[in-house]
């Protein structure tokens, strides 16, 4: 069975070599939208896939670092790099360029690892995550699957190669969430206080 909790945030980035100049060399935003999607073989006790007030937690923070945000990646003129970091205070540095489809696989494997390192406590089996949408747009989305977020032909990276502005950090329920997750440690699936 299979479960969708939706996301908002609103995002900045230039995409470097696409076709449209307008995206490739000018600095612009999103209204994004991200869909989660998990399934399961089983039902918990309370009868649910995955109950939706545990996203409310890390998953939440994590998409939540990308609003009001710069997306830049690391490869990027250097001096686009520094600026963006010089005069906003949330940026993310990544891999990969933050074209809806990268996101969506950056977002599959922040998500994945968590959901991987999360000891479930109310009876959930085999709860793993499906697939992560990305809308750009009203009318455009990328959508990633586990085969796509594993494909080295789409740009192979690590999570530690992810870089969260330390005010990003800052705002986040669990500070040290993202080393924590890097350090292998275990994450409950309590709902947040």
């Amino acid at each position: 069975m299979l479960i969708r909790k939706l996301f908002k945030f609103e995002g900045a980035h230039i995409v470097r070599n696409c076709s449209t100049r307008r995206c490739a060399h000018s600095l612009h935003g999103h209204s994004y939208k991200v869909e989660v999607l998990l399934q399961a073989d089983a039902l918990d006790h309370g009868q649910m896939v995955y109950d939706f007030g545990l996203l409310k937690g890390h998953v939440r923070d994590f998409i939540d670092a990308f609003d009001h945000a710069v997306a830049f990646w690391e490869k990027d003129d250097p001096t686009y790099i520094q600026q963006c970091k010089q005069f906003s205070e949330r940026w993310i540095s990544l891999p990969v360029s933050p074209s809806a489809e990268q996101l969506s696989r950056v977002f599959f494997h922040l998500l994945d690892a968590l959901l991987t390192s999360t000891d479930m406590a109310n009876g959930e089996s085999g709860v793993c995550l499906h697939s992560i949408i990305i809308h750009e747009t009203d009318t455009g989305y990328a959508q990633c699957f586990r085969e796509d977020a594993c494909n080295p032909n789409m740009g192979a990276f690590e999570l530690k190669q992810i870089r969260f502005s330390e005010p990003i950090q800052n705002e986040w329920a669990d500070r040290q969430m993202f080393a924590r997750l890097l350090a292998g440690e275990r994450f409950t699936n309590e709902p947040p206080a």
